[in-house]
């Protein structure tokens, strides 16, 4: 024996021992945050953010120099001339004085600093900000949906899963029932019709099996797209620690997160609207090279381009804005009203539907106090049937009548714990504590 057979050896031991471990199974958290990194959502928060970045950075070049390069020319009907004693003089003294040119045309360039705009870019960057607050908190309403969805198909799940098991029992019981009738048939004391009855039930049950995996395939595979994991076993959530419903008025749902970032979008607006009746400073620079030029009496005298320039400063204010200040400070009024008309509307709402599923969760609390009891009762009327079939008290179709009685009651205890479950679960979405 080499020695390196033991280490193969164990090497082999450990991975058997490790595909027959169960694969851990998924919680609802974690199918929760799969879902919203998996959703194409997602994806919409980094481009609100490169739009905003984009937007901010175009505002921010209008405090670079401003520059337009032009060209003109023109022809006029009419254009400065010298007084006609001047004229008289000038010629009295053998000076030739040829007059403007009525074709007249330059070309040049215009250079314009802002020194002071009254805060308007500053107000277009908070709103551009604001802006992308607003879509990123719309992004959040959108991926919060998403949790419901996945809720629906999880819980889902979980009760095909409790319905295939209960539909395992019942075929064990339908069989069990089947080999003792086989039997009684054998030793005469039954009929074989009784026999084929229990057979088509069992075959009936496994029908019904079919159903449910297809069912369940269906539902594995939705929950597989939404959170781009392999869908294995699912975690069922403890019900003491699900007990501890949220209270209706501690709620922090992002519709609310996104009218606040409405209302603050409106706030940024109404500062930039302040800021247009504010006045604007700006240096500039004018340089052209054509005719007539800044010396007007030098073109005058000769019809030649020449090269001009000057720089200034200007003060500048638009009162224009006046004229629809009015109007537009009552359309940001109006657009504020229906923001927070929006979020009492939700609020109004909002508490409707969580009163209701606390009732549903109370409703499924009160029924499962009784579905213990239930299933008592009729495990001992089936076993009681049971004895009687054996000793030919009852027929056959008793027997199967109680076994389906018995299963649809710890079915119905299943649906009313899952349900309970599902709609805390809801109550949790419904307020986002």
């Amino acid at each position: 024996m080499t020695p390196h057979k033991p280490s193969a050896r164990l090497l082999l031991a450990t991975l058997c021992l490790a595909a027959l471990l169960p694969a851990r199974a998924q919680t609802l958290e974690q199918c929760h945050e799969a879902a919203e990194r998996n959703y194409p959502l997602i994806k919409r928060y980094a481009l609100a953010e490169q739009t905003a970045g984009l937007t901010v950075a175009n505002i921010e070049k209008g405090w670079l120099p401003q520059v337009s390069a032009y060209a003109q020319g023109t022809v006029q009907n009419r254009v400065v001339t010298l007084p006609e004693a001047m004229t008289r003089l000038m010629t009295s003294q053998g000076m030739q004085a040829d007059g403007l040119a009525k074709t007249q045309y330059k070309i040049g360039v215009d250079v314009a600093q802002t020194l002071y705009d009254g805060g308007r870019m500053r107000g277009q960057k908070s709103v551009a900000r604001r802006r992308q607050t607003v879509d990123e908190a719309q992004n959040r309403v959108g991926l919060y949906a998403v949790r419901q969805r996945v809720d629906d198909l999880y819980f889902g799940l979980l009760l095909l899963d409790e319905k295939r098991q209960l539909n395992l029992d019942l075929q064990r019981l339908l069989t069990s029932s089947e080999r003792q009738l086989a039997a009684m048939v054998r030793a005469g004391t039954a009929a074989t019709s009784d026999l084929d009855a229990v057979r088509a039930e069992r075959i009936g049950a496994r029908q019904q099996a079919v159903e449910l995996e297809t069912q369940q395939a269906a539902l594995r595979q939705m929950l597989a797209l939404f959170t781009g994991l392999d869908i294995g076993s699912l975690s069922r959530p403890e019900a003491g620690t699900a007990a501890g419903t949220p209270d209706a008025a501690d709620c922090h749902r992002p519709e609310l997160l996104l009218t606040e970032a409405r209302l603050s979008l409106l706030d940024a607006r109404q500062r930039a609207l302040d800021t247009q009746l504010r006045p604007a400073l700006a240096a500039f620079a004018q340089g052209y090279y054509g005719y007539p030029g800044l010396d007007m009496y030098r073109d005058i005298m000769r019809r030649t381009p020449s090269l001009n320039a000057l720089v200034g400063v200007k003060l500048s204010w638009n009162i224009g804005a006046l004229y629809t200040r009015r109007n537009d400070r009552a359309r940001l009024g109006l657009e504020r009203q229906t923001a927070e008309n929006d979020r009492e509307l939700f609020l109004f709402n909002n508490r409707l539907e969580a009163t209701r599923q606390q009732a549903d969760i109370d409703k499924y609390r009160r029924l499962q106090e009784q579905d213990d009891e239930i299933i008592r009762l009729r495990t001992d009327v089936r076993r009681a049937a049971e004895s009687k079939l054996a000793h030919g008290i009852i027929d056959v179709n008793n027997l199967v009548r109680e076994i389906n009685a018995e299963n649809q009651a710890r079915l119905q205890r299943s649906i009313h714990e899952l349900e309970m479950l599902r709609e805390i679960y809801r109550l949790r979405h419904t307020l986002n504590p």
